[in-house]
């Protein structure tokens, strides 16, 4: 019986041909090896089994064949591998650096390959770089490493670098059914796709994955297989998940998830690769994107149907909860519970419900005209009641989009207020003109669904009424700056007693100033209380036009970094703002010993 041998040690590359996925690297080496550019220090970097080692092998080996001798001469003995993981040590490099200085009995080079060159000491990095710097003719050091940020920046500096990356899932498959051709192994495209992605882009452990898999299933691998074998959920369970939420089928979901628990998959497992089915998802959405996708070519099809059935809104909603419910996971109690309330809202988001009609009364051919309450405010200075005509016009149209009556609404001033109780009604309400009222027998609610409520939203859009608003008959008083801070003051102490702290805070910090006439401006410290100001200061606004009589005031926010040293907010800040006030409270703390 001959002796196993793994797949990684078997089709190891021993040209620069067989590299998978370096193809710039190779090039820059074979180009360097040719042109008689190559330089005497160089360094290999990269995530483990991307082929640095080999690599730096197959250069070993090219670097004394110029093509005139045998394919079977061997020029090992001019090639050294020294581990530095074991060796790391100063006389481990004395020794190195003692055989550096003999010249190669065969060939022109003697290759000196460190592997694993970050763990060397602080010492033996120091004992190394002179001869790193300037080494003899016939040496050339070959240093290889997957922590490139552990190398001290004096060694980097007098090396070539390589950055080697990760192989990509595609070259990883490809290579994998080339080896299992090799080996008369039908292996499915989606079963060598798992394998790659399982592999993280490290070719050797795609390989010892590959062997692993085949030991189980023989000379059939297929993806039913490497799944099982892998422990990795299969597609299928995120493609019937996607189908039971777009079909709002909560029941279906649940049990679904709990079935994939009994066969003994993570919970967490679950929503990171539903969170990645979305993504892959939102990338068929797009033609230019569909390469991102790192499938076989029968699940990639699967997905691009999927896609179609799907919108735009859906996916970046059900990103946005399987994500969060990702980042949650390990903080919450009860796991199973946070998954299964994030399935259920994924199976809700395209859930309408039952709607409630907001337009189900049917309106016959007139619509409300509503005027803000500040318009009919009482003027406290004027003695004589005068009649206010304004220019609010109620166009009512036909179903033509026609206009068939104009009709002006006249408001009348409150007159001065009397003993009487029914005067003091009568002044209080502003006298509008009659606009046709609704039919009372009309149907109070109309069936969402039904053909008549599209109807009547549709008439109802015909007949809506245009306010039409002359601004030069509203009221533009003129006021004084000490009127405003007045005003101002008593709305903060008002809103402050409503338990609006932090609003409050924020008005406090400055005092308004007025600026062509209507303009109040204020400075603040920083940009987030004036994002708060300015999230709340419609009822501010409205409180000023209506006290103060006019309604083309507007507010001015500025943000004034420097006003940030009104605020004290440690303990040393408050301290030394006692101390301006009163420099006698230093002399209280040296005298006690006081600290802070």
């Amino acid at each position: 019986m001959e002796p196993f041998v793994v797949s990684a040690r078997k089709y190891r590359p021993q040209t620069f041909k067989d590299v998978v996925g370096q193809q710039a690297i190779t090039n820059t080496l074979l180009n360097a090896i040719e042109n008689n550019h190559l330089a005497q220090a160089l360094l290999f970097t990269g995530p483990r089994g991307v082929g640095k080692t080999t690599c730096a092998r197959i250069l070993a080996k090219m670097i004394n064949s110029d093509g005139k001798e045998h394919t079977e001469e061997d020029y090992a003995f001019n090639i050294f591998e020294l581990d530095a993981a074991s060796n790391n040590s100063v006389d481990g490099i004395r020794s190195l650096i003692d055989q550096v200085r003999i010249p190669p009995q065969v060939g022109k080079y003697k290759v000196y390959i460190i592997d694993e060159v970050h763990m060397l000491s602080q010492a033996a990095f120091n004992a190394f770089l002179k001869t790193l710097e300037e080494p003899p003719k016939h040496a050339i050091f070959i240093l290889a490493t997957t922590e490139k940020h552990k190398i001290i920046p004096t060694i980097l500096s007098r090396c070539q670098i390589f950055d080697f990356k990760r192989i990509t899932v595609k070259d990883a498959a490809k290579y994998l059914k080339y080896i299992a051709e090799n080996q008369g192994i039908e292996a499915d495209n989606d079963a060598l796709h798992i394998i790659a992605q399982k592999a993280d882009g490290a070719m050797r452990d795609a390989l010892s994955i590959f062997d692993r898999v085949v030991s189980f299933s023989g000379k059939q691998l297929t993806r039913k297989a490497v799944t099982e074998n892998l422990n990795v959920l299969d597609y299928d369970t995120y493609f019937s998940a996607t189908d039971y939420i777009l079909k709002n089928d909560i029941p279906s979901l649940l049990i679904l998830f709990n079935t994939t628990l009994s066969k003994g998959f993570d919970g967490h497992h679950f929503i990171i690769g539903l969170a990645s089915h979305f993504r892959d998802l939102m990338v068929c959405k797009y033609p230019n994107t569909v390469n991102l996708l790192e499938v076989g070519d029968e699940a990639k099809k699967r997905y691009l149907e999927q896609a179609q059935l799907t919108t735009h809104p859906f996916l970046l909603k059900a990103i946005d909860i399987s994500s969060s419910t990702d980042l949650n996971y390990k903080t919450s109690k009860n796991q199973r519970l946070l998954i299964e309330l994030a399935l259920m809202k994924l199976a809700s988001i395209s859930f309408d419900g039952e709607k409630k009609n907001s337009e189900s009364v049917a309106l016959d051919n007139q619509t409300i005209a509503l005027v803000p309450a500040s318009y009919f405010k009482e003027r406290a200075t004027t003695d004589n009641s005068q009649n206010l005509q304004t220019n609010i016009v109620t166009k009512s149209t036909d179903s033509k989009g026609k206009i068939e009556t104009e009709i002006p609404i006249e408001t009348v001033a409150p007159k001065k207020i009397e003993k009487s109780v029914e005067t003091e009604k009568e002044s209080a309400t502003p006298v509008v003109a009659p606009i046709k009222k609704l039919d009372i027998n009309a149907p109070k609610r109309v069936s969402g669904l039904s053909l008549s409520s599209l109807k009547a939203k549709q008439q109802h859009k015909l007949n809506k009424i245009d306010v039409v608003i002359d601004e030069n008959s509203l009221p533009n008083e003129d006021f004084t700056e000490q009127r405003l801070q007045e005003l101002w003051s008593a709305f903060v102490d008002k809103i402050e007693a409503e338990g609006q702290r932090i609003l409050a805070s924020n008005l406090h910090s400055d005092i308004p100033k007025l600026k062509d006439r209507t303009i109040i401006c204020i400075q603040l410290p920083n940009d987030t209380m004036k994002k708060e100001v300015e999230r709340e200061k419609y009822e501010l606004i409205e409180h000023l036009k209506a006290e103060l009589n006019n309604h083309f005031i507007t507010l001015d926010i500025t943000v004034n970094e420097e006003a940030t040293k009104k605020f004290a907010f440690t303990p040393e800040e408050k301290y030394e703002k006692l101390r301006e006030k009163n420099p006698v409270i230093d002399l209280l703390r040296q005298e006690f010993d006081l600290g802070l």
